[in-house]
């Protein structure tokens, strides 16, 4: 069938039953402006689609084609159900178009000029019954709002890209706006069969503000060399269950809408963590904004390719074949849930591992645990009994760290604490062998005051297993100015024999993860602080918006809250950033015992454990 093509001004029509907003005007056919028509229109909405350039008119009526062609060969759609979607998208290159829409969405560029001028442009063209929304990611709605004769009538209405599978949909209210106007646009999201999320007006709102923020850190920490872009990246998706890493994730938003984004957050709070990148800069004023110009942090096939090619950054294929020393036995000090699951990555691996513990009954108890862990792997299916029987059979428990003397690498899996580590790492200097690897897996305290502790600082290296280690496949590698070189490499090595991937850091609080995830996790909890908006809320946005496995409070809970205030200051102590303080809400939910999950209370309350 020949694809609908209209010019003109459309005709009204009358639906005695129609919805409160079925005919709806779209303003900017780019990439969202198409997504949010594709989303209305088989919604069953009339849309008219707006856009100066012919082109971009094309392009969206296209799109729309193409989408339903594949939802037919899905069988989501019937071929006479698509010919229906395709007939109710209109486009138009005129603003008049948008007279007798009942609600307008602008989707245009992130300028204020830009977008007050449509706006002021509508004043004379919609009726006045017509609600006017901004779908602004960072702007005021409040500022776009009263450049409007009906002010009232003015919303924000963000949705997310790709508009037809994010679930989110954050409703913006200014001070001005009428309660109906936000109703009538909540009623219509959710009739979409999105989630609206109601939301006050400040620079990114709940899901774009907290993005940002985490986004801005990880830039930082690229332009510093702390590390490379791909580590940066693998760390967050591996450690954290993220569907893409934060220097891919701004390429494909534009490093000049980060930027922009970030400079009105950054007006409006004058936190430091919010004041754009310098690298988000130069990137952009060279033009280099990411997919949509072909380069950005990564280089890509071609202008708008999601593919990614090799250039000068990207680092060769495999681990350089460097001098590392051999690793036959590995030792493991701690009974706790983490060293009984490092104990069993190794032992899995094929490796003879000594399990020591502060007494054989603790180191039994954990021996027990996982080969309860293994018991629990083979009822569902993923482990054969032999296979269990065969790692169990290679674990020995121990009462003390004399059953360390011939291990090649020892890993330590204790408490997070500075004076216990170093204590146990006196221990182990006069235990191991000359010539054995001291790993630490410390998430946040300074691997060289670990080192300091032996007389051998040259062979201490930071190996920072992720929970639960049986199934989290990142590792942190942090070495610091005084670990050797073929310790690294050994360590590296190692990674990829027990099949985890290794990420290079240096040795600051935080490494790569904790540094990117708790400040994201202390805004959030700023955020209920200030009443801006409620933990449900947040948690969802961040679910729905930004892909995320878990709420930042859901995550909080189950990390525990004490452990996450220790990190928090512990980044602040080495950072000294004041936007990095832990927020006093933490501090008083901490003080009160309120820890989490574990204490059956934390932001939410949870039933006794069985």
């Amino acid at each position: 069938m020949d694809l609908p093509s209209t010019s003109g001004q459309p005709s009204p029509s009358s639906r005695p039953s129609r919805p409160a907003l079925q005919t709806i005007a779209v303003v900017g056919l780019g990439t969202m402006g198409s997504g949010i028509a594709e989303v209305l229109a088989r919604a069953g909405r009339e849309v008219i689609g707006i856009d100066i350039s012919e082109a971009a008119a094309r392009r969206a009526t296209k799109a729309l084609a193409a989408a339903t062609a594949r939802s037919v060969v899905r069988e989501q759609l019937t071929e006479q159900e698509r010919e229906g979607v395709l007939a109710r998208f209109r486009t138009f290159s005129d603003l008049g178009a948008a007279a007798d829409a009942d609600l307008v969405i602008e989707v245009v560029p992130e300028s204020y000029e830009i977008k007050q001028r449509i706006f002021r442009e509508l004043d004379a063209i919609v009726r006045p019954t017509a609600i006017l929304a901004t779908g602004t990611n960072a702007l005021s709605v409040t500022r776009m709002a009263a450049e409007s004769q009906r002010p009232e009538r003015v919303v924000g209405l963000h949705f997310f890209n790709p508009a037809p599978a994010m679930k989110l949909v954050e409703v913006v209210s200014s001070v001005l706006t009428a309660p109906p106007a936000v109703e009538a646009v909540t009623t219509l999201a959710r009739e979409l069969g999105k989630e609206p999320v109601s939301v006050g007006d400040r620079p990114g709102f709940v899901a774009d503000g907290l993005l940002f923020g985490y986004l801005n850190q990880a830039a930082a920490m690229y332009e510093a060399k702390y590390a490379s872009r791909e580590d940066i990246d693998a760390a967050m998706k591996l450690g954290c269950g993220l569907p893409m890493g934060p220097l891919a994730l701004l390429d494909l938003i534009g490093v000049d809408t980060a930027r922009t984004v970030l400079e009105a957050m950054y007006t409006a709070s004058g936190d430091r963590l919010h004041a754009p990148a310098p690298i988000l800069g130069h990137l952009a004023e060279a033009g280099l904004t990411g997919q949509k110009s072909g380069r950005g942090f990564y280089t890509y096939e071609a202008p708008g390719s999601q593919v990614v090619v090799r250039d000068l950054q990207t680092p060769p294929d495999g681990d350089l074949v460097r001098a590392s020393r051999p690793v036959n036995s590995v030792g493991v000090a701690g009974s706790g849930t983490m060293a009984s699951g490092i104990a069993q990555v190794f032992a899995q691996a094929g490796f003879p591992v000594v399990l020591a513990a502060r007494s054989q009954e603790k180191a039994d108890a954990a021996k027990a645990a996982i080969t309860k862990s293994l018991a629990r792997a083979v009822d569902r299916g993923r482990l054969t009994a032999e296979a269990a029987a065969a790692t169990v059979g290679r674990i020995t428990a121990a009462g003390s760290l004399d059953a360390f003397a011939d291990v090649d690498l020892a890993v330590e899996a204790v408490a997070e604490d500075l004076q216990v580590k170093q204590e146990l790492f006196r221990a182990l200097d006069k235990a191991c062998k000359p010539g054995a690897v001291l790993a630490t897996t410390t998430s946040s305290l300074p691997v060289i005051a670990i080192a300091r502790a032996t007389s051998r600082p040259e062979d201490v290296i930071g190996m920072h297993f992720f929970n639960p280690a049986p199934a989290m496949k990142l590792v942190e590698v942090v070495r610091t100015v005084l670990t050797a070189d073929d310790v690294h490499a050994t360590v590296r090595r190692i990674c990829g024999q027990v099949r985890k991937h290794p990420v290079d850091c240096g040795d600051r609080a935080g490494f790569i993860v904790n540094a990117l995830l708790f400040p994201y996790l202390n805004n959030a909890i700023k955020m209920v602080e200030q009443h801006y908006a409620g933990i449900d809320d947040i948690d969802a946005a961040m679910k729905l918006g930004g892909g995320y496995p878990m709420g930042p409070f859901e995550l909080l809970d189950v990390v525990g809250l004490d452990v996450s205030l220790a990190i928090e200051q512990v980044l602040h102590k080495e950072f000294r950033d004041p936007g990095l303080a832990p927020s006093p809400l933490l501090e008083h939910l901490v003080a009160a015992g309120c820890l989490g999950r574990k204490t059956g209370r934390g932001f939410r309350e949870y039933a006794p454990r069985r």
